[in-house]
């Protein structure tokens, strides 16, 4: 597949050769289930979008029966942006329901299937956006990222996946999971493609209150892949991952030392504080956020209701999978009287700590090597139970407490050829030196599609 660099310098009649291409191979493998539809907006560079982005005119519904027969009536900040840089929205991508997921089985339009293994989940809730990339039917793509929602699918689908800064990218116009939490990101298939596609989506947006307004430098014409950086492993957290993740961080540890970086070694606080902390925060903000669907003002309604708490209880009851039910319920119950106190307030005190631990860390270190799972893709099916499947998010969702940039590489494959990804964390606001750490350390792995 042409990568977004090369995309990018087409003229016009070359890039609609290209977008008639990318339709024949998407129906090729719609065994995937990657894409949700291909609707089009504009004739540019074509560019996959989550189906929790709006882009005015189409129907984007976060993969919930909710929200189906809603049509966006405006374009996210993030769309704006895109079609200002010569790219235009391509197909909605299938996603958990509303990003409450870590393997795509929760959307309302089926699971997506993993590219290099069909009987393994491709992740979540970005799982349509990586698999589309990692399949070759799609240049690049947008995901959001809630607690590795970005990061993750794209380790499983051995593609780049970048979460910025939390504030770098608006999130105006982007369906809110959990609103301190949520940032868009580029999923692509190298890391200078995710360098130019960050370029495009940030900045500063006044209609968006958690934007940061801070200086901007643009990234990919700055890239420096020869910078040398000492780079912090985690030692404590590497020896609880399976021996497939082990292994790739060795390689990527070796890899970055013959390539002139310091490697120090360093731990953290047990990962189990991150998933209490996590779940605590993001299913409070989740059931805030949801609140609005209503069957009233957007989306589905209940039919044969004779009054308006039937209404309410049976279009949540009907519209709402069971997983964005649990989230909801959860999320109620910690924000209730007499809980409040006892998890919110406690959870966002872990959060403090958290972002301070990392901070520490940053005294001593550019950047933190890291994996972004416990295993490669799992099976389908492999974890039914809920805890475990949190369990899965341990590594990533740290980052989204604290705020800082993250992007996942691709490393190596396993034995049985399944992609085993790892990231490197840096400084807020420090996203040039996360993409020059990056792009070192894709060309020293070298890693083989």
């Amino acid at each position: 597949m042409i990568t977004l660099k090369e995309a990018l310098k087409l003229p016009a009649e070359e890039v609609t050769a290209l977008r008639d291409d990318l339709k024949k191979r998407v129906e090729q493998k719609s065994e995937l289930n990657a894409y949700i539809s291909l609707d089009e907006a504009g004739e540019g560079v074509p560019l996959l979008i989550k189906d929790n982005i709006q882009v005015k005119g189409w129907p984007v519904t976060a993969a919930s029966n909710i929200l189906q027969g809603y049509v966006a009536p405006y374009n996210a900040t993030v769309i704006e942006k895109i079609e200002a840089a010569g790219l235009s929205p391509f197909g909605r991508a299938n996603m958990d329901e509303f990003a409450m997921g870590s393997s795509t089985e929760t959307s309302f339009y089926g699971k997506t299937l993993n590219p290099h293994d069909p009987s393994r989940v491709p992740g979540g809730s970005s799982g349509g956006s990586a698999a589309a990339v990692g399949a070759g039917i799609a240049i690049a793509a947008l995901g959001s990222d809630t607690g590795g929602s970005i990061r993750q699918p794209a380790a499983f689908c051995g593609i780049v996946g970048m979460k910025p800064t939390y504030g770098r990218v608006s999130r105006w116009g982007l369906g809110a999971y959990s609103s301190s939490l949520d940032q868009i990101g580029p999923m692509t298939q190298n890391v200078e493609d995710a360098a130019i596609l960050y370029d495009i989506i940030s900045g500063h947006d006044r209609r968006d209150s958690t934007s940061a307004d801070v200086g901007y430098t643009p990234v990919a014409p700055n890239l420096d892949p020869d910078r040398k950086l000492t780079i912090a492993v985690i030692d404590n957290y590497v020896k609880d991952a399976s021996a497939e993740v082990q292994s790739a961080h060795e390689t990527a540890v070796k890899a970055l030392e013959d390539a002139g970086h310091t490697i120090v070694h360093k731990e953290m606080m047990g990962a189990k504080y991150d998933i209490a902390a996590y779940y605590i925060i993001a299913t409070a903000e989740a059931s805030a956020n949801l609140s609005r669907y209503d069957g009233i003002r957007y989306g589905n309604r209940a039919e044969n209701t004779d009054n308006l708490k039937e209404l309410y209880l049976k279009t949540r009851s009907e519209g709402f999978g069971e997983e964005v039910k649990r989230r909801i319920l959860l999320g109620s119950f910690v924000l209730s009287s007499g809980y409040y106190d006892a998890y919110y307030l406690k959870a966002q005190r872990v959060r403090h700590l958290i972002k301070d631990e990392f901070e520490a860390l940053f005294k001593e270190a550019d950047l933190i090597l890291s994996p972004v799972a416990p295993t490669p893709a799992f099976k389908f099916g492999e974890m039914a139970d809920p805890l475990q499947m949190y369990l899965s998010d341990a590594y990533t969702i740290g980052i989204n407490l604290a705020g800082l940039p993250a992007i996942s590489v691709p490393i190596e494959k396993s034995s049985e050829g399944l992609p085993v990804g790892l990231q490197l964390i840096g400084k807020h606001f420090d996203e040039q030196m996360v993409f020059d750490g990056a792009l070192s350390l894709e060309k020293a792995v070298a890693y083989e599609k």
